[in-house]
């Protein structure tokens, strides 16, 4: 499976530091600002559970009751929390979306077979905020229309985004990247998804049936680490695009 190598499941967040801006000013009614106070909200959030294991393996926060680590926010509150992802669907068709924890409720790493923590559709055009606790580690699936497409074993089969935030073993480090390797092996259609970190200016992105590859992971690169991106400890605001073209 991807998670084998993907970046944001290694312990290996810890190279190609990325530098906050200085000196930028942000409006507090923009969903990429910051508390002034540095102190961020967890209201929603629920108990976060004890990190276990190392590398590929580790299991951090998955919210006890399980998914209670992965909430949908208000654009009005959003930029209250530390770690957030607008989602943002195409102008011209809904899509679905799936957001699951890499560590599912059993314990074992199999989050993304039919376990997602929230699903919801975005109207062709509309917007939705997830705030994601400290140390929690997935990714989300993303397809057009009502359902998000599965293999023959019945894990999440269309192109994915994965997410690794505030990691515990890694010094808070958080981590990123655009995927098609879930779609790629079990022989679908890969669909355009962009990530971008509207604080360091990284980003990862495919553009459909993996046409331009940008700092994003194929199936011919399921065996390499460091892909995607790397942010150092702090806040991380990460504008999602579905159904991105170049």
């Amino acid at each position: 499976m991807q998670f084998t190598k993907s970046l944001i499941l290694l312990a290996a967040l810890t190279t190609g530091t990325l530098a906050h801006p200085t000196g930028v000013e942000r409006r507090q009614s923009d969903w990429t600002s910051t508390p002034s106070s540095g102190s961020y909200s967890t209201s929603g959030f629920g108990s976060s559970t004890a990190s276990s294991g190392t590398g590929v393996t580790y299991a951090g926060n998955v919210g006890n009751p399980y998914g209670s680590n992965i909430i949908e926010v208000s654009a009005s509150d959003a930029s209250q929390y530390k770690y957030v992802a607008q989602f943002t669907g195409s102008n011209t068709d809904p899509w679905t979306v799936a957001i699951f924890n890499k560590i599912g409720s059993d314990g074992k790493m199999d989050g993304w077979f039919g376990q997602a923590c929230h699903t919801f559709t975005l109207a062709a055009g509309e917007s939705k905020y997830i705030a994601f606790d400290d140390d929690s580690q997935g990714g989300w699936a993303a397809a057009s229309g009502s359902t998000i497409p599965t293999d023959n074993a019945g894990g999440y089969a269309s192109t994915w985004g994965e997410f690794d935030f505030g990691s515990t073993t890694n010094n808070g480090w958080s981590g990123f990247d655009v995927s098609a390797i879930a779609a790629q092996n079990a022989g679908l259609s890969v669909s355009g998804m962009k990530i971008c970190d509207a604080i360091s200016s990284t980003c990862s992105s495919i553009t459909p049936d993996a046409g331009v590859v940008n700092n994003a992971y194929t199936a011919a690169q399921t065996d390499v680490g460091g892909i995607g991106g790397n942010i150092a400890s702090g806040p991380v605001r990460l504008a999602v695009t579905l159904g991105y073209s170049g």
